[in-house]
């Protein structure tokens, strides 16, 4: 099935899916979700239909879209209707750099993405708005699509799969740029040094990180100031075009728009303490209360998420959501990128924000979008992700509390508060009392973490963990609201630092973060002082 590349396009699927050698003319805007179809303004979605293809004999092709001409995007996802469902096979798009006639190889989606998002039993996860989804993919400025559906089967065509889901479309995200800084992200950033790669410094080695080669000569964006529209062009109910949506976090001054600078705050491999210990004290003392920042020992799991905007003063939100007062073990807190330093269109989200009572476990992911970014770019990326999330998948906001990128750069992801606990939607069963901190890139294949990244998460789990007495090394307890690894209710064992796959049955970090947690738990810890 891997084998199944564009080389084999006409020998195996001609009768299913034909690639013209002239493109079609462009599609006038159909199915553009955020500005008027005729304007071609940035910070917008463009959704396509995936059609049924005619299954030949021995054909593994389903489904899928005809090179396109298009609106110009920078990542792509394809969506489906049922969030409880997954593809059983593989999606691959091609995708045409922006003002050329060069079209990338072939390239695959992670598919099995369902782990990353809101608990099933959360308003966010009933909402009615929520979808199934592929993970995103960053592929550069690019104006043309083109997109393929194989089903599993064996090597004879005559297994099928299970129906593919209802609704298959689609989704070409363009980032547009933050208004107030009229680039792609805080020009400061651009003062941070790339990962060394052999004096590529635009891309990671590895390149068979991804399923399929791509030019990496389109990673630039041509972007204009157009600031990002609001959702289908509308403005959510209850917020004023003018005002700042209720409930929303005041953002620090432009002052605070920091990066992260890999000389501080950051650990040095060379330098990190023996791990003396991998247990934490017992679980019944280690979830501090929110509500009066003292330790309860008789307060072993979690507590439903619970709404606690303060819409009369959105600028202290949840006054009674915060990190314990008395921990013992703490760590400076890192410099990090504000939601308005990456430039967030906070129309975009819903108003008002979601709580749990503490920050037991840290889980960290990787967003599987690919490598093919700059650093630079990096604010591009999670607007894109943003976005996707938001108007694709039908999330309240962004799914990760904080992301870091390749040159460990640290950002705010969803809205409320960088110390508070506030619930997210990145890892099913356990967004209870954890928080989730995405490394932007794909580390699944034979690409490393750079040492930088290793360092941004490091410096963000000592700081945040220890707002809550957690020790980045031991273990701790949360309760399961339902997933592949745990059932609903049961109570689960897990580091303090864990990796996505230790919550949900997923490859997410991808093998080669994984490896590293261990090292990233010890940065952690020494930061603390333990």
């Amino acid at each position: 099935m891997r084998g199944y590349l564009a080389s084999s396009i006409g020998a195996t699927c001609a009768a299913v899916l034909t690639l013209p050698l002239t493109i079609p003319a462009a599609v006038a805007g159909t199915g553009v979700r955020g500005p008027s179809a005729s304007a071609a303004v940035p910070g917008s979605t463009q959704s396509f239909p995936l059609v049924p293809f005619t299954r030949a004999a021995g054909a593994v092709v389903e489904a899928g879209l005809t090179p396109q001409a298009v609106r110009s995007f920078s990542l792509v996802g394809v969506v489906w209707d049922d969030p409880g469902t997954e593809i059983h096979g593989h999606v691959e798009v091609r995708t045409r750099a922006s003002g050329t006639h060069q079209w990338s190889e072939w390239q695959e989606l992670e598919t099995h993405h369902r782990g990353h998002g809101p608990d099933p039993g959360t308003a966010e996860g009933r909402s009615s708005r929520a979808h199934g989804a592929t993970a995103p993919l960053w592929v550069g400025d690019s104006d043309g699509v083109a997109v393929r559906v194989s089903t599993e089967g064996d090597d004879a065509g005559t297994t099928r799969s299970p129906a593919l889901p209802n609704g298959l479309r689609v989704e070409l995200v363009d980032p547009g740029v933050d208004a107030k800084a009229g680039a792609p992200g805080p020009t400061a950033h651009a003062a941070v040094p790339e990962p060394s790669n052999g004096g590529a410094p635009d891309t990671v080695a590895g390149a068979g990180s991804n399923a399929f080669g791509r030019d990496a000569g389109r990673a630039s964006l041509n972007e204009s100031t157009v600031p990002s529209p609001s959702r289908e062009g509308k403005e959510p109910q209850g917020v004023k075009e003018t005002q700042r949506p209720q409930g929303t976090a005041k953002e620090p001054s432009d002052a605070a728009e920091e990066t992260a600078d890999p000389a501080q705050g950051t650990a040095n491999p060379a330098k990190e303490a023996p791990n003396p210990t991998e247990e934490t004290p017992s679980p019944a003392k280690e979830t501090p209360n929110s509500t009066n920042g003292t330790a309860n020992p008789a307060q072993e799991t979690t507590n439903p998420a619970k709404e606690t905007a303060n819409p009369a003063n959105p600028a202290n939100p949840a006054d009674t959501a915060g990190p314990a007062k008395e921990a013992t073990h703490t760590a400076p807190r890192p410099k990090i990128v504000t939601r308005s330093g990456w430039g967030a269109d906070e129309t975009l989200r819903e108003a008002g924000f979601v709580y749990t009572d503490s920050v037991k476990v840290a889980f960290v992911h990787h967003t599987a979008s690919g490598n093919n970014y700059t650093c630079a770019q990096a604010p591009s990326v999670i607007r894109s992700i943003y976005r996707y999330h938001v108007v694709s998948n039908g999330w309240r906001d962004i799914g990760y509390n904080f992301l870091v990128d390749k040159c460990g750069t640290i950002y705010e992801g969803r809205a409320g508060g960088i110390d508070k606990p506030v619930l997210g939607a990145h890892t099913l069963g356990f967004n209870s009392d954890s928080m989730g901190v995405a490394v932007i890139g794909t580390y699944s294949g034979n690409t490393k973490p750079p040492t930088q990244t290793l360092d941004g998460v490091g410096a963000l789990a000592a700081w945040k963990l220890g707002l809550y007495g957690m020790d980045p090394r031991g273990t701790t307890y949360l309760v399961s609201g339902g997933g592949n690894l745990y059932p609903k209710g049961q109570k689960a064992r897990l580091n303090v630092l864990s990796g996505h796959r230790d919550g949900y049955a997923t490859d997410c970090p991808g093998a080669q973060l994984y490896g590293k947690l261990s090292t990233i738990r010890s940065t952690a810890a020494r930061l603390q002082g333990r």
